[in-house]
């Protein structure tokens, strides 16, 4: 019998009266009537030319040919039930997106994750990494993190933290004072959004009262966080966010030499105006506020 022809209600009606010894408990459990249980054997009998069932007045049994069909059919449908019960569990689990730079998600929102699934067992957490800027009203994205001064149009904010930025490089190079920047090539990244108050490796040395040395060879990226790899790496001295390298800090791949450190912008969790936040959307803007609160930073 070929996959296309099996009869598939006649055979979970044999399952049903093998399991349960009746064609009588067997209706019950299928909302049919005894008649039409009988009838669906029967035909199944029929088409395989094998009999299932000894009949008598009172009771049913299996012969020899049902007890070896029926363990199999027992075994698939307890799968069938289980696996489906499984993936409708999985639909129904809240589910909340979070749209953030591909910086801040790798190197802030992910060493986190495992914090999150302790707190949040129940709630399952997409990160969607991209420098562009989404609009909220018009996409599945429940939170995104701006970077910016704002305002934001539309949205509701909370500021978060505001970023430090300062020079680092890989204790290996021996950079220890501001002399140092002549010898090491400085490690840029581009902007995505170009605002005279960035903090960039111009404003660094305007603030620190320092000249940037001409002879100074440089290595630009065009993602912060390929600029921070490169710095862990050895390939020179990087003006990168401190919030972002704070494993890297403290696990002495990188080092902070000397100062000044840089205000950069602030981190800003927005959710949509117009749309009120979900339990689960709610829990996670309420974990990320702490979270960055654990860090030491108050929210402005």
């Amino acid at each position: 019998m070929q996959r296309r022809s099996l009869p598939l209600s006649a055979l979970r009606a044999f399952e049903a009266a093998a399991r349960l010894g009746s064609f009588k408990a067997a209706a019950l459990e299928l909302a049919v009537t005894p008649t039409a249980v009988s009838h669906q054997i029967r035909g199944l009998e029929a088409a395989t030319g094998l009999a299932l069932f000894d009949r008598q007045v009172r009771k049913v049994s299996l012969t020899d040919a049902g007890m070896q069909l029926y363990p199999v059919l027992r075994d698939g449908f307890d799968t069938f039930e289980a696996t489906l019960a499984r993936l409708i569990q999985q639909r129904t689990r809240a589910q909340v997106s979070i749209s953030a730079t591909n910086a801040f998600t790798v190197k802030w929102l992910v060493p986190r994750m495992a914090d999150f699934r302790r707190q949040h067992p129940d709630i399952d957490l997409q990160l969607q990494a991209s420098d562009d800027l989404v609009d909220l009203r018009s996409t599945t994205v429940d939170i995104a993190i701006r970077y910016g001064r704002g305002p934001y149009p539309g949205l509701a904010t909370k500021p978060l933290f505001t970023d430090r930025f300062a020079p680092v490089a890989n204790p290996r190079l021996g950079v220890a004072s501001p002399e140092d920047l002549a010898r090491v090539p400085l490690i840029r990244f581009d902007w995505k959004r170009p605002q005279p108050d960035n903090p960039t490796w111009e404003r660094w040395f305007a603030v620190a009262g320092r000249s940037q040395p001409q002879q100074a060879s440089q290595l630009r990226f065009s993602d912060e966080g390929h600029a921070i790899q490169a710095a862990v790496a050895g390939h020179g001295i990087a003006l990168v966010s401190l919030a972002l390298i704070k494993d890297e800090l403290e696990a002495g791949h990188l080092v902070q030499p000397f100062g000044p450190a840089i205000d950069g912008h602030t981190y800003h969790l927005a959710t949509y105006a117009g749309r009120l936040p979900s339990a689960a959307v709610q829990a996670v803007a309420d974990w990320l506020c702490a979270q960055a609160a654990r860090e030491g930073r108050e929210p402005m």
